[in-house]
């Protein structure tokens, strides 16, 4: 796990500016630093990498790194687990290794198999590849974006890093609102779901993508998708059968991120995906002294600790707790927000920073993570408005009642709650808008300045994900395809990134391996929601004697949740001071927003998302010294 940033300019650029630039990700990579610079026909060329050491600590394997001809060179963030397995075949080929790195088995792979190799990584990356001989670059990341990439291209020049700070510092320019990424994420808190950031001109390079630079005519290739998730169903599968696979699997991908130099643990949350991790990792290693890191509310009623207490005494793990109240988020919000790098989504993800700042006090490196089990097997409340209408497309609708009146037997749910999911997918477009506006969500909140941002092009409307005639009878796997992609997934794994990366710690996801990702995708619907409404049915079943059952059959999720509203109500007087000191944004009528969360505080108005949404955005404009 590391860091990486560079560019290619017209103009030479000073050591102390690159260096500086390197300084802004030392967290992500604090054992090494270093940059190259190479001209090329009048122009520069910079590599530059900060190094978290992982796996072959020594020097030899820092980075960037060359290889043996010269040719060609690479910055690479991230692990490649199946490193040992592709280094063997690769040694088949003549290849002679140097380190015993995954960065050098990469780095010929890419050589030897050129872009053929990267559905093969078992792993998470992001890098760039550089042919000097060519003089092209390729640039990548990996299927599901767990790992960051930044980059800009502009007038010739191309500039990338694995946060936007250090992009920002190597560019210089003034630094601008991305005006639809900032209604987007105001009205309808969507964001880092397509390639945007929230600065105008840098994009994210999505997941599984990849782009060339040719630095002989300074230009740049479309984006190519290298990997895209099929939705095909195997039919001829029995359940049984895909229990048993599913259990191999995954035991084979836990196995593969358990690969490390340095101490690991596991973050625990006490539901079924991160305590399947645990209880794998005690499965497959008996003996290891086995530490967990977990946060634990202070409202009894949000309260994970019962079920993290309960698995840490059956799996013989280590616990290690941390409470977090509003007085710390609020001192530490800002520090935070700068990790981030970019506005987020809420309180609940400063419980997950505080989980990270305790592995690391508590001497541990690498930890792993349940993340992207909800988008692979249906989590979440089980996407009952998408069943539904699965089921209303292929049975009609007594059995579509039927699975309403089971899906509404557990906590939290109801039958007529079950139909309104079905109701938001299925409204066309200006029902949806009205229906929103009836329940307090206007498109166009009075505190926006409209006609400004109307005149800038922003289109005043939710992003909905589409429903294909094509995927008829399959409406969750297609929802489970456009959470992985757009709306869902790459926010958490961003989440995850900058809060592990804060404290210099890698975050492993064992879930989202493109093995696992494709077989998963491929089962009947049937196997994922069971037809009582079960959700990840065919996990819970592979992971029956070793996971415990109580874990297994809980119906309930609550997460890392943090009391949220009356956090955020306590701070009014620091929000008050936050939006006033805020720089004056031509695009927010800054009294309008005042009013409206005077009637928050007042009870007037009821407390949403909103209100964290105003707080976040708007320090985070401050910060960045956004005009």
């Amino acid at each position: 796990m590391c860091g990486f940033l560079g560019g290619f300019f017209k103009e030479q650029k000073n050591a102390v500016l690159v260096n500086d630039a390197l300084a802004l990700i030392h967290h992500r990579g604090p054992d090494h630093s270093s940059f190259v610079e190479h001209q090329i026909k009048g122009n520069f060329l910079y590599l530059g990498h900060t190094r978290l050491s992982i796996i072959d600590l020594s020097d030899s394997a820092s980075q960037p790194f060359r290889s043996k001809c010269g040719r060609y060179s690479i910055i690479f963030n991230g692990e490649i687990y199946n490193y040992k397995e592709l280094g063997e075949e690769l040694k088949l080929y003549g290849y002679e290794f140097l380190t015993s790195s995954d960065t050098e088995v990469l780095l010929y792979s890419l050589i030897e198999w050129g872009v053929e190799c990267l559905p093969r990584l078992i792993g998470m990356f992001s890098f760039v590849f550089c042919d000097h001989q060519d003089q092209q670059l390729f640039l990548v990341r990996d299927a599901f974006g767990i790992k960051p990439f930044f980059y800009a291209l502009h007038d010739n020049e191309l500039i990338f890093s694995s946060e936007l700070s250090p992009l920002l510092h190597l560019r210089s320019d003034a630094v601008k609102p991305n005006l639809q990424r900032a209604y987007d994420y105001l009205v309808h808190g969507d964001y880092d779901s397509n390639e945007d950031s929230f600065v105008e001109g840098i994009k994210h390079l999505p997941p599984a993508h990849y782009f060339t630079y040719n630095l002989k005519e300074k230009t740049s290739s479309n984006l190519v998708c290298w990997w895209q998730p099929d939705i095909r169903e195997d039919s001829e599968i029995s359940f049984d059968d895909a229990v048993s696979q599913l259990r191999s699997m995954f035991l084979d991908s836990v196995r593969f991120h358990l690969r490390s130099d340095v101490p690991f643990g596991v973050a625990l949350s006490g539901g079924v995906d991160s305590s399947s991790v645990v209880s794998a990792v005690r499965y497959l290693e008996p003996d290891f002294p086995l530490k967990t890191f977990s946060y634990i509310a202070s409202d009894e009623r949000i309260s994970e600790e019962k079920w993290v207490d309960l698995l840490n005494e059956k799996m013989r793990a280590v616990p290690h707790k941390v409470i977090a109240s509003q007085e710390e988020m609020c001192a530490e919000l800002d520090s935070m927000l700068l990790m981030q790098g970019e506005p987020f989504g809420g309180t609940s993800i400063y419980a997950q920073y505080r989980v990270f700042k305790l592995a690391k006090e508590s001497g541990v490196t690498v930890t792993l993570d349940g993340q992207g089990a909800d988008e692979l097997l249906a989590g979440y409340s089980g996407y009952p408005g998408h069943r539904l209408l699965s089921i209303l497309e292929t049975e009609g609708w007594g059995a579509a009642h039927r699975y309403a009146k089971h899906w509404a037997k557990s906590p939290g749910r109801s039958y007529s709650l079950a139909w309104q999911y079905l109701g938001r997918i299925k409204l066309p477009d200006w029902l949806y808008e009205t229906a929103r506006k009836k329940m307090g969500r206007d498109f166009r909140p009075c505190w926006l300045n409209a006609d400004y941002l109307r005149r800038k092009g922003v289109v005043f409307q939710e992003k909905r994900a589409p429903l294909s005639k094509e995927n008829k009878g399959k409406r969750v796997k297609e929802a489970l395809l456009n959470a992985l992609t757009g709306r869902g997934l790459p926010s958490l794994l961003r989440h995850g990134d900058r809060n592990s990366m804060a404290f210099s710690i890698e975050s492993r996801v064992p879930f989202l391996t493109l093995p696992l990702a494709e077989f998963l995708l491929s089962l009947p619907e049937n196997y994922l929601i069971s037809d009582e409404g079960v959700t990840k049915h065919v996990f819970r079943e592979a992971m029956r004697g070793i996971v415990p059952d109580d874990h297994l059959d809980r119906k309930d999720k609550i997460g890392f949740a943090t009391p949220e509203s009356a956090w955020l109500l306590d701070m009014a007087d620091v929000i008050r001071g936050w939006i006033n000191e805020a720089p004056a944004l031509p695009f927010l009528k800054r009294d309008e927003l005042l009013k409206e969360f005077e009637e928050v505080v007042e009870g007037n108005r009821a407390f949403d998302g909103r209100v964290w949404r105003w707080v976040n955005y708007l320090r985070w404009c401050t910060l960045m010294g956004i005009k």
